[in-house]
């Protein structure tokens, strides 16, 4: 069984995988998070709760090799949950475990967006960054077995309230009853859930022989932007307002927010992305990690229904 050492576990997508591992701490051998002093003391809750899940926590500094190696001893496998801004400290990361013997897999923070799916990926400025840790496990990366785990959109990030200012980029409203759809509103995209997610990667350490050095395409289930407004009107018994902001617009938009260099462009860029088809493939690789039962847009609306009432302090629609 694996010993999996997690860096990123208590941020946005680090919580559901370093979950997920908990909930199956049977199938591995030992499980630990790589975490700063900050953290400790900024989240002593959510540390205490995964100390008493048996989860082994490594205090450092992610920068310093002689921390990390120390972490590493007790470790043959590796996930990094780096957020966007965080994502080139894997490349010292992956320096370290290619020099430790005991390190036999890598899974990089490559959740999201696939930074590869046609020629035309490499020019998107969202993707530079995952592209040079790419590139540095092409180069120098021999050893250690990397996967790469693309999982599309974050279902609950994509397909909920965005604020005012870029309500253009696409949003559903609960409580206001309505809602923007992108391009056509008939686009496919493949969307996964943040528990899903978790379910990935787990799967995905369970199954290293068929995934080895190369990336896998998951994802939980894929819908049009009308068919996610018909199940939040069928959900909330009500018929939504519905605007449009076609595929012409959400590129003006990106060029107009790129230019003024505003910290969302990086919004109407991968939305854009995901309405041109980045997010679609003749098939997905669920089955290969034998992890077929993903969740539903029902099990989702129903979820971002409820984070959105809870929002505004409880109570009905």
């Amino acid at each position: 069984m694996a010993s999996v050492l997690v860096f990123g576990a208590t941020g946005v997508a680090g919580i559901y995988i370093i979950n997920a591992l908990v909930a199956a701490k049977s199938s591995f051998a030992r499980l630990g998070i790589f975490t700063s002093p900050t953290t400790v003391d900024n989240k002593a809750e959510l540390i205490q709760r995964l100390k008493g899940e048996g989860v082994h926590v490594h205090v450092g500094d992610v920068g310093s090799d002689e921390d990390v190696l120390a972490a590493y001893k007790d470790y043959d496998t590796i996930v990094n949950a780096a957020g966007r801004n965080a994502i080139l400290s894997q490349v010292g990361l992956l320096r370290l475990a290619e020099q430790s013997p005991q390190i036999k897999v890598f899974l990089p923070s490559e959740y999201g967006t696939d930074i590869e799916f046609s020629p035309a990926s490499a020019n998107e400025k969202p993707h530079q960054l995952k592209s040079k840790v790419r590139a540095y496990i092409r180069e120098h990366v021999k050893r250690v077995q990397c996967t790469y785990v693309v999982t599309g959109p974050y279902a609950e990030m994509a397909l909920t309230r965005m604020p005012p200012a870029i309500e253009a980029a696409g949003s559903f409203d609960v409580h206001g009853k309505k809602a923007v759809l992108l391009g056509s509103g008939n686009d496919s995209v493949s969307y996964t859930t943040m528990p899903d997610l978790g379910r990935f990667v787990v799967a995905t350490l369970l199954h290293p022989e068929a995934v080895r050095d190369r990336a896998i395409k998951v994802n939980s289930f894929t819908a049009t932007a009308h068919e996610v407004l018909a199940e939040f009107e069928k959900q909330t018994g009500a018929k939504w307002s519905v605007s449009c902001t076609s595929l012409e617009e959400l590129k003006k938009l990106e060029k107009e927010a790129c230019e003024s260099e505003k910290p969302f462009a990086t919004v109407y860029t991968l939305r854009r992305i995901w309405t041109e088809g980045g997010t679609l493939y003749k098939e997905r690789d669920n089955s290969l990690v034998e992890c077929e039962d993903s969740e539903t847009l029902t099990t989702l609306v129903e979820r971002v229904i409820r984070t959105q009432i809870d929002e505004r302090g409880g109570g009905h629609l």
